[in-house]
């Protein structure tokens, strides 16, 4: 698998797809609607990126960016094998992967300047805090984090942080993660999580990471969010992701869709099961009306977006 994600016109998200699924993706794209998509490496890194522009009957335009405006490229390629063979050297780091295509710089114009956040020691602690919060919980990108960092200390009257003030905000942080992460070693316990829920996932249970918001909005949409003859569900929300970051353990929530106290007491026993079976430990008692709580937990989670 390639360690990129791809994003498509239609807004399709593709995760660590393999050289074959981005040939196919390449070959898809020409259409109105579904006429270019853009690649970011894993985790993903500020102005790094591939993109490729198709309309069917045409050349096929393609771009890479390497950070500054003045490494940000341009070729056109006849034939989607060359843009697919490109795409892939580029997602593997493989030297000389730019050679069979002729680029030329593109001008992005001049780079504005981001002044800094004029706020007080005390501000600029807690919205640091709150986005680095989000950033252990591990599963916002960074353009929600940016949108945080905008939003967070906004009342009527002020807005102290401007919309590239709160990229280049968000960007710092992600950076600092990024480098923080590349020192793991092994699986960690949220990659363990992972492995248990797509495991649930295919035997019948809907099985979602940090869904909704709270315990009423999931429970009133993880119907929704699986098969229609899924036999029950457990997710935990964004809430229980700000615990787990902290330290604190995970709480899960689950039950069967028959409403039946039985059915989720079986379901109950089937998560503990599938955690305990990639090395995560639970405490819950078997009562169908208390959470599942996984701990202890190191709460490592990778960034994706």
């Amino acid at each position: 698998m390639l360690e990129i994600k791809v994003e498509t016109e239609n807004w399709q998200h593709h995760v660590r797809v393999s050289a074959e699924e981005l040939d196919g993706l390449v070959r898809r794209i020409g259409d109105d609607g579904d006429r270019f998509l853009v690649v970011q490496r894993i985790p993903d890194l500020p102005d790094v990126f591939a993109q490729v522009w198709h309309q069917a009957g045409g050349a096929y335009t393609v771009e890479h960016r390497d950070g500054a405006a003045d490494r940000h490229f341009q070729a056109t390629a006849d034939t989607p094998e060359a843009v697919a063979a490109a795409l892939t050297g580029w997602a593997r780091r493989q030297p000389g992967w730019d050679q069979d295509l002729t680029w030329s710089r593109l001008d992005m114009g001049p780079v504005q300047d981001v002044p800094p956040l004029d706020l007080p020691e005390g501000e600029r602690a807690e919205l640091e805090e709150r986005v680095r919060e989000t950033l252990a919980g591990g599963y916002a990108t960074r353009a929600e984090l940016a949108e945080l960092a905008e939003d967070y200390l906004v009342t009527d009257d002020r807005r102290p942080v401007s919309h590239e003030q709160a990229i280049a905000l968000a960007d710092r942080l992600w950076l600092e993660r990024v480098a923080e992460q590349a020192t793991w070693q092994g699986e960690t316990d949220p990659e363990r999580l992972t492995r248990a829920f797509t495991a649930l996932q295919g035997s019948g249970i809907t099985a979602r990471e940090n869904f909704a918001c709270c315990r009423n909005c999931g429970e009133s949409e993880i119907g929704a969010a699986g098969d229609p003859d899924a036999r029950g569900y457990v997710f935990f929300h964004s809430q229980c992701t700000d615990s787990a970051a902290a330290g604190q353990g995970l709480m899960l929530l689950y039950g069967g869709f028959d409403g039946s106290s039985e059915t989720t007491e079986a379901i109950g026993h089937e998560i503990v099961a599938a955690l305990e079976a990639v090395g995560l430990h639970t405490e819950w008692d078997g009562d169908p009306g208390r959470a599942i709580t996984v701990t202890p937990l190191d709460w490592r989670r990778r960034l994706v977006g």
